[in-house]
């Protein structure tokens, strides 16, 4: 290399990933806050420092050429490590933690993601949070663009190769029927009763594990009314409007609505939906190890102990998941 070379930039490569990742000079220079012109000028002097071309600029959205798909695999485990590093060398105290974003799904919004926040900001006095309420897939896109650093999901039906997954808790399919006046659950699933079937909206990721189950069975189960909110759902049940099928999980949220109903067992085959917590590759392993260990006490508090009590048989199917 020539004397009068710059050294290899981490900004350029830190661009270069969000190039790559995103497919767009706009979109990086957005998330990154920076200008088209500042991003378009790291990114030739990437190239022009390696003297290689890493995109095809004749083509939008932005493509990697040949040598930059090669050079992009061998950065990206060296920006994780490093990123990783800072992580840990910031919040290896959590006391002096600094910022932390956190994503969680509504089913916790009740008992456990409060106290966890209450928990976190006792623990970590000098941390500005950010805790944010979405859907299990807007969770993931935002871990995927580093708008989160954390997030606590409904475990993805495929392998999530950019974050890493631990999982939490394991929640089976239940049957939720009015607590008086419904026929038995044999006869709602054989078609046999004229109580309809409510269910969540088919955009959900727990609507698509059911009716994956219910096709699997050659079940086919005419619905009537359809609805993203659960109490709504559990609300409709308790009035005798119909039936669904549900979790412990979201049947613990209806408090309000437990005299009117009756959880039972799904029958045949049982299964089943996992909630896992979900993070960047650079977040601390002090922070994540904080947060799990709270979230799995709070979870028992809170919500196994409690459905324990009304419904015995969940003993083997409404649990923990073991950390490996």
């Amino acid at each position: 290399m020539p004397a009068h070379r710059k050294d290899l930039s981490l900004k350029w490569l830190e661009l270069f990933q969000t190039c790559a990742r995103k497919g767009s000079l706009q979109s990086a220079a957005l998330e990154t806050g920076l200008s088209i012109s500042t991003v378009s000028h790291h990114l030739k002097s990437l190239e022009e420092h390696l003297g290689v071309a890493l995109f095809d600029h004749s083509r939008r959205p932005m493509v990697l050429t040949p040598k930059g798909h090669v050079f992009l695999r061998n950065i990206d485990d060296a920006l994780q490590t490093i990123r990783k590093a800072q992580a840990e060398a910031s919040a290896g105290n959590l006391a002096e933690a600094s910022f932390l974003r956190i994503g969680s799904i509504e089913d916790f919004d009740s008992d456990v993601a409060p106290a966890l926040a209450v928990h976190l900001s006792k623990r970590m006095p000098d941390c500005d949070f950010l805790f944010q309420t979405a859907a299990s897939r807007d969770i993931l896109t935002s871990l995927r663009d580093r708008k989160l650093d954390l997030g606590i999901t409904v475990s993805p039906p495929e392998r999530l190769r950019d974050l890493n997954e631990r999982p939490l808790l394991r929640d089976p399919f239940t049957v939720v029927l009015p607590a008086s006046g419904a026929p038995e659950v044999s006869e709602i699933l054989q078609g046999k009763a004229d109580l309809p079937f409510l269910q969540y909206t088919r955009d959900l990721i727990i609507a698509q594990q059911i009716e994956a189950q219910l096709a699997r069975l050659g079940l086919t189960i005419p619905r009537k009314f359809a609805c993203d909110n659960n109490q709504t759902l559990m609300a409709m049940v308790a009035s005798g409007a119909g039936w669904t099928i549900s979790t412990p999980l979201l049947f613990a949220r209806a408090r309000r609505f437990h005299k009117d109903l009756a959880l039972h067992p799904f029958p045949s085959k049982s299964f089943g939906r996992r909630l896992s917590l979900v993070w960047t590759p650079d977040c601390a392993r002090s922070v994540l190890q904080e947060i799990d260990a709270k979230l799995r006490a709070q979870i028992s508090l809170d919500l196994i102990n409690p459905m324990l009590e009304r419904a015995a048989w969940l003993s083997d199917h409404f649990t923990l998941i073991d950390e490996p």
